[in-house]
Order: C-alpha cells, then structure tokens, then sequence
C-alpha cells in the first residue's frame, strides 16, 4: 500500500514538472543542438551561487501591560535586500532525483518597530544578521527540453547567526533551521549551467531568548515580556553556476 502511495505521488510531482515545462514548448516546438549533453549523468558535480534575499519576523504580541500601563507591539517596519553566496554539490539519484548541499553565507537584517499602544511612542531596532546556513535538499526534475529543465527542491536548512547583538530592546537566539521550497529551471549554456531559482523559507522554531540576563537597563526587558515568541522567514532569488 505505501509502495502504491509513493508511486502515485511520484507520478504527479512529475506530472507538475511536465506542466511547468510546457510554456517551453511555445517558444520552441522542434528539438535543438543540445549544449552540454552530459552534464546531468555525472554521480557528483559542484558549484556556486550569489543572490539577494528579503528576511522578515513574525512576532506574537500578547498584550503585556508594564507598572505604569504601557502596552508594546513589536512588527517589521520596512524591508532591505540581503546578500547570500554559497557553494554546492549535487549528488544525482536518478533522471529524476538529485541530493543537494549548499553551504550558505546570508549578509542581512531586519527593522524592527516596537510601538506603544496608547501614545504611539516608538522605538526602533535593526537586527542584522550574519548567518552560516547549510542547507540540505532534494531537486526534483522534469525532463530536459532543449536547453531548459525545470525544477522544484525541497528541504532544511540549519544555520547559525554569527552576529546576535546583546543590550538591545529583542535578543534573539543564535540558533534556527528553516523549512525551504523553491522553484527554478537549468539554462544549458554552451560551457555552464547557469540557474535562477526563487526559494521560499520558514522557521517552526521560537528564535526570541525569554532569558534577558544580558541586560543593564532594566527598563528594555518590557519589550521582550510583551512578545511570547518570533519566527523568522525568508525569500531568497539566487543565481547558480554549474
């Protein structure tokens, strides 16, 4: 039964690769001069990769009411592009299949607004972030037309934050590992692959440390006490070399 399930799923992820490819076919319905026929029957092969990326954090606000009445909600104010570089090996599976490892520097930050809500004082912070990231994937093809190939990945990425800045209004944890899924498609150059691909990232874990022992001016802990948690997201558009 479960060998009849996987099956089936196996079909129509293939089946939605096939689709995504179709839009291909328009622009070109008789086949061409393959460049770099081979390059997808090599067992392991490497890369790089640069990109830009957008960061964001969901805060849960629960109404923390300080001694003299103050009630702050914590929320993104504006967004700023990040940079991101890697490398990456790729294992192939099958014609299908591929095992990717991409170890990851992300070069980032997020602008926090923490305002209050009956005099609508606001105070602000800047989270930046230095992240070593190693994400684990799995690529999953549809068939080469032409010079184009289509793609979606699944995984998880376990990184660290090189850059966690203590005496500020939010600490957060050093630690996280986000949940990825993206989409892309392989350009077969005459001598690379070159791969756009956008990547979409969430974290399940709570990234707010509760613990504020770091802290000197005891008047910043009613930021953190008036949050139970935040979770961090990303968007990444990246540009592989292989």
């Amino acid at each position: 039964m479960y060998a009849r399930v996987i099956c089936m799923m196996y079909k129509k992820i293939i089946h939605i690769l096939l689709l995504l490819a179709l839009p291909l076919s328009v622009f070109s319905q008789e086949r061409k001069v393959q460049n770099k026929p081979y390059i997808d029957y090599r067992r392991l092969h490497y890369g790089f990769f640069v990109g830009t990326h957008f960061q964001d954090m969901e805060f849960v606000n629960n109404g923390f009411v300080t001694e003299n009445g103050e009630m702050w909600y914590a929320d993104i104010a504006e967004y700023s592009p990040g940079l991101s570089v890697g490398v990456l090996a790729d294992l192939r599976l099958n014609n299908h299949f591929s095992l990717r490892v991409l170890p990851t520097m992300h070069f980032g930050q997020n602008n926090v607004q923490l305002r209050e809500q009956n005099s609508g004082e606001v105070s602000r912070q800047q989270i930046k972030t230095t992240y070593i990231a190693v994400p684990v994937h799995v690529k999953i093809a549809a068939e080469r037309f032409n010079n184009y190939r289509p793609y979606i990945t699944v995984g998880a990425s376990p990184m660290v934050n090189l850059t966690v800045k203590k005496q500020k209004q939010l600490l957060v944890k050093r630690f996280d590992t986000m949940v990825e899924v993206g989409f892309g498609c392989d350009f077969y150059l005459p001598f690379f692959k070159l791969i756009p691909e956008l990547k979409f990232s969430f974290s399940p874990l709570n990234i707010l440390q509760k613990e504020r022992k770091d802290l000197l001016d005891a008047n910043l802990l009613k930021y953190t006490q008036s949050l139970d948690g935040t979770s961090s997201k990303m968007i990444t558009l990246s540009f592989y070399f292989e």
